[in-house]
């Protein structure tokens, strides 16, 4: 069960923006990744707790932020609902969607999963809802993802899958490139791998 520690900034100007500190393993259904966030300062900011089916189909999302919370699974699409700071107002939504993103390094992994590309494979269309901070406030996003290549790398515990993802955003044309090591993240725009204690699982 990788434990860790993500750094997070703003991916234009490299404002620090906090820490995610997670731990991950897969299940009997598929895979879970649950993390508490940070400020710069330290102060805890919010949460994350996704669980994705066999499939990389998410099963369950809860993510808290400025005390905003939303809830979300994938049905008839992706559904969720999102409840405001004091509780008293809760809107529902869904979207034909194939799955969730966010800021956190975990939705990353759990896209990979989904769309299992390899290398052969061509540029892959997807559909995601992206809850953004500080509040959550749902979008629904298109991006393009491309596996470029697949690294064996040495280590201590032997060899190292590095995946090398290219992701465009379909609106804007904007292209960026994703590392992951089995379901870890090892570089992506806002996020750098600070801490890992066991190597990542293989799936």
């Amino acid at each position: 069960m990788p434990r860790g520690r993500y750094s997070l900034h703003d991916p234009h100007d490299h404002t620090p923006l906090g820490e995610e500190h997670f731990h991950c393993a897969p299940g009997p259904s598929g895979w879970r990744y649950v993390a508490r966030t940070t400020s710069p300062s330290g102060d805890p900011t919010g949460s994350v707790d996704l669980a994705v089916d066999d499939l990389g189909r998410p099963i369950r999302l809860e993510l808290h932020a400025a005390d905003w919370q939303v809830r979300g699974a994938a049905l008839d699409g992706v559904t969720w609902v999102r409840t405001d700071p004091t509780g008293t107002h809760a809107t529902e939504g869904n979207v034909r969607a194939h799955a969730f993103t966010g800021t956190s390094p975990a939705f990353l992994v759990a896209i990979s999963r989904l769309l299992r590309l390899t290398p052969d494979s061509p540029e892959t269309r997807i559909r995601l809802v992206a809850f953004t901070d500080p509040v959550l406030a749902p979008l629904t996003v298109d991006q393009s993802w491309a596996l470029v290549k697949s690294e064996a790398h040495a280590t201590d515990n032997g060899p190292l899958i590095v995946d090398e993802y290219q992701v465009s955003a379909l609106d804007t044309g904007e292209r960026h490139t994703v590392h992951l090591a089995g379901d870890v993240v090892l570089s992506a725009p806002g996020i750098e791998l600070e801490e890992l204690d066991t190597p990542p699982n293989v799936f």
